[in-house]
């Protein structure tokens, strides 16, 4: 295979050297004779070069020789043109082997400079490395550096996202130098950084949100206060939106066309963005349960400074209190907007929590400071500061629970001090009245008076009208005393400014307690303030004041009534039934009182004079003239019927007179039956009867009494007592025992007991026989007297009316004045 393979490239050279010298020219010869030297020399062929040169000389010696064998001049010729070809072919190789030589050292040179290249490209490629190594290194750092550039311009979320492409794609590139071990382990260090100032901004944030809540809170307390006058509005120009309170579906949907933002208006703006940055930051760090529980405690540190340790409430405009609750205002509005503009960021029980607790501390503090007011309009400015915060908070769905108990706290010391206000004026308006009719001066007093009284004239006669002021003539006098219509206006007064407490705000649970608190409160200072002191001064011993005070009493037993409907239509809760003033029965019994004390002076009066009665029970003589004292007795009733009880009603005068012509009989018919007296005359029987048929003269000729005929009766058993005694003084007295009589009633009011004690005095004997004559019933006695008929009764149970009875009697005939 060697000797084969030599073979071939022996035939391929000396096939080159032939087309070479069959060139056809000298460049053509030099072209092709150059590059097959070269490969010679690079392939290590040069012997066998030389041999094919040698094998195609020989040829051509060879051809030559064969040629001049044929022509010698020809061979000669050629032997020549051999050996000149000969020696070109010596001094060819001899120039082959210099260029030989020469292509050799050319070929060192140029493995030298080839080495040298690739040399050179080895450092180049390492220079190359290094350089991008360089340039990784440095986009890195450039980066590092970057994050810190936008630490400082405060734009955090980028200097995280900065970070975060450091970390997760460019340090990768580099984790075969060490400087991406050095800048891995400052990651945290650098996160912590942008962890604390994105917080240091926060707590920037949060501090001037808790420096703005307060106006906040007074932006939000500005937007309610318009809201409410916007409802009013509506209510006016629509009753059915009347009865909507503020906060109601009805309300918000009305409402909804004023449209306004509490966080962003023209007064305030409230920015998120830190907030929002913060939260973010610390979600991409995976530190947001972290954030969550450390804004929970700043902001529950921040109400703790919200609170103050006092609150001073006697500023007159309430404005520590205004700042309290509008700090709190502003600071849970805050936390109802982060709810909303967050997701599972602020928990529902922890505002609650702080929302709980700002209330209660307040409430605390409020409470604590209410003893210090003494001022009801102080009061209600407070009140008005509290509803408006309540109205606003239950706005943004807070609980306003508590805060309505505290509103109730505050009606309690606002009540308690009207209470003592109108129980002072009260006292005062009882103690200064003059306690005389109200004297009227002109129609316009009189209107005003009536205005505010609770009391409607009684109407004309002639038409059944209420008079007009203007056709009354003046100076007039009103029944009741000065006192009454001042009574009237502080009731009105005291209802108004109860009824002030719930006009922004009051719940139905409110509504209803102010109702009832009223109520009570109106009946304790009607009681107690007006029927207490009139019942005291009814120890007066002058009749016209106290016949003033029953005229009061009666106005106001009947302004009660009034009252009561008063308040029952101005009540906001629904009532279960009619509304019944404690006064009214009260005053019943106040006026029963009053009668009660009048009947006590008229009686005392009676009493003295009656006892001046001067009788001769043995006299023989028969006098002409009634006494003296039962003469004063009845100017005494004629006085006080036409003067002192002139401005009673009718049942009133009557009831008195009825009363006191009951004591008067009772007293007159004790005089005879005094056990001190044995014995009575005939004569002194005449003066006894014709004084008493001179008092049933007069009460029969009453002209200011209603009904006279049952005033009579108060005089009954007298005058049936005087007709028995007139028929002993006939010597006729068996007339009382006997039995067709009795049936007939003429005696019937008499009792046995007493009626034969008289007819004993009077006829002298100790056993009185029966039968004599009859008498009969309704007629006129022996002395001139007329009896007393009358229904049957039994004999000896005394027929007495009562005062009931006599009311009973009265009420059918209506009230006459």
């Amino acid at each position: 295979m060697p000797g084969l393979i030599i073979g071939d490239q022996h035939d391929d050279l000396t096939s080159a050297v032939q087309q070479i010298i069959l060139s056809s020219s000298e460049s053509d010869y030099l072209d092709q004779l150059i590059p097959l030297l070269r490969n010679a020399h690079t392939q290590t062929k040069v012997t066998p070069l030389i041999n094919a040169l040698n094998h195609v000389s020989a040829d051509r010696e060879a051809e030559i020789e064969r040629i001049c064998n044929t022509n010698h001049q020809e061979f000669i010729s050629s032997v020549q043109q051999l050996q000149s070809v000969g020696e070109g072919t010596v001094t060819l190789t001899s120039e082959i082997m210099q260029l030989s030589r020469s292509i050799e050292a050319s070929t060192e040179k140029l493995a030298e400079q080839k080495k040298a290249l690739v040399d050179s490209r080895g450092v180049r490629q390492n220079i190359d490395d290094a350089t991008q190594a360089l340039k990784d290194c440095l986009e890195v750092l450039r980066l590092a550096n970057q994050v810190h550039d936008l630490l400082g311009k405060k734009n955090h979320y980028a200097a995280l996202r900065a970070l975060d492409e450091l970390q997760n794609v460019h340090l990768r590139e580099v984790t075969r130098y060490k400087i991406a071990e050095v800048i891995e382990r400052s990651v945290p260090a650098t996160q912590a950084l942008i962890a604390e100032a994105v917080m240091t901004d926060l707590n920037t944030w949060l501090y001037r949100i808790r420096e703005t809540s307060q106006f906040l809170g007074e932006v939000a307390f500005y937007h309610t206060e318009m809201r409410r006058a916007r409802q009013k509005r509506r209510a006016e120009n629509d009753a059915h939106l009347g009865t909507a309170k503020l906060n109601s579906p009805v309300e918000l949907v009305a409402d909804e066309a004023e449209e306004f933002d509490i966080l962003n208006n023209d007064e305030v703006q409230v920015d998120f963005s830190p907030l929002f940055e913060c939260l973010h930051i610390h979600d991409a760090l995976g530190q947001t349960d972290k954030f969550r529980a450390d804004y929970a405690a700043t902001r529950r540190r921040q109400k703790d400074l919200l609170v103050p340790q006092t609150l001073n409430l006697l500023d007159e405009e309430a404005n520590a209190l205004s700042s309290l609750l509008e700090g709190i205002a502003g600071f849970a509005i805050i936390e109802k907007a982060t709810m909303a503009k967050t997701e599972d960021f602020r928990a529902q029980t922890d505002v609650d929590e702080l929302w709980d607790s700002m209330c209660q501390s307040a409430i605390t503090l409020i409470s604590s400071a209410l003893h210090t007011i003494t001022n009801d309009e102080a009061l209600l400015r407070i009140k008005g500061v509290i509803a408006l915060f309540i109205q606003t908070m239950d706005s943004w769905n807070y609980s306003v629970v508590a805060l309505d108990a505290l509103l109730l706290t505050v009606f309690a010391k606002y009540s308690s001090l009207l209470q003592t206000r109108f129980s002072d004026d009260f006292a005062e308006i009882v103690s200064t009245d003059d306690y005389m009719p109200m004297p009227i001066n002109n129609a316009d007093e009189y209107t005003r008076v009536l205005s505010v009284s609770f009391y409607t004239p009684p109407p004309d006669e002639e038409t059944g009208l209420e008079p007009k002021p203007e056709d009354l003539d003046y100076p007039c006098v009103l029944p009741f005393s000065q006192m009454y219509p001042l009574v009237c206006i502080d009731i009105r007064n005291f209802m108004n400014q109860i009824y002030l407490f719930s006009d922004d705000y009051a719940s139905l649970r409110h509504a209803s307690i102010i109702d009832t608190t009223l109520q009570n409160m109106l009946d304790d200072l009607l009681v107690t303030n007006v029927i207490r002191s009139l019942l005291d001064r009814l120890r007066s011993q002058y009749p016209g004041q106290i016949v003033q005070i029953l005229t009061n009493l009666d106005h106001f037993e009947a302004a009660c009534a009034e009252i009561e409907d008063l308040l029952l239509s101005a009540r906001s809760a629904p009532t279960g039934g009619p509304l019944t003033l404690r006064a009214t029965p009260a005053f019943t019994d106040a006026k029963e009182a009053a009668e009660k004390r009048i009947f006590e002076l008229v009686n005392s009066k009676i009493d003295d004079l009656i006892e001046t009665a001067e009788y001769d029970w043995l006299s023989s003589y028969a006098p002409q003239h009634v006494s003296l004292y039962i003469q004063e007795l009845t100017r005494y009733l004629s006085n006080i019927m036409s003067s002192v009880l002139l401005g009673l009603p009718y049942t009133i005068k009557d009831m008195i007179y009825y009363t006191a012509l009951q004591h008067i009989a009772e007293n007159l018919l004790a005089l005879p039956l005094d056990p001190a007296i044995p014995r009575i005359s005939s004569e002194a029987a005449r003066a006894y009867v014709m004084d008493v048929g001179h008092l049933v003269s007069f009460v029969e000729g009453l002209e200011a009494a209603d009904r006279p005929e049952v005033l009579l009766e108060g005089l009954a058993e007298l005058r049936e007592v005087v007709d028995l005694i007139g028929c002993a003084a006939r010597g006729e007295g068996e007339v009382f025992f006997d039995q067709r009589v009795v049936a007939e009633g003429r005696f019937g009011k008499v009792d046995k007991l007493k009626g034969a004690e008289l007819l004993e005095k009077v006829e002298g004997r100790k056993e009185v026989g029966g039968g004599g004559g009859a008498v009969g019933a309704g007629g006129s006695s022996a002395l001139g007297l007329p009896t007393a008929g009358g229904g049957v009764e039994d004999h000896g149970k005394k027929a007495s009316t009562t005062l009931g009875d006599f009311r009973d009697r009265f009420g059918q005939f209506g009230r006459r004045g």
